[in-house]
């Protein structure tokens, strides 16, 4: 049968799993594409052709 945890402790787990989670998120919100090794060539406009 389950032991009963104390509300301290399911405190503690809630506090550190959010912990986890906003240290996860904000790794991967910093997480970007790599940079270009060689320089761009100025800048290309895009124009339609009508």
């Amino acid at each position: 049968m389950l032991e009963r945890t104390r509300t301290a402790e399911r405190y503690a787990r809630g506090f550190a799993a959010a912990l986890v989670a906003v240290a996860t998120l904000l790794l991967a919100a910093n997480a970007g594409p790599a940079r270009a090794t060689e320089a761009q060539q100025g800048s290309q406009t895009v124009t339609d052709a009508r």
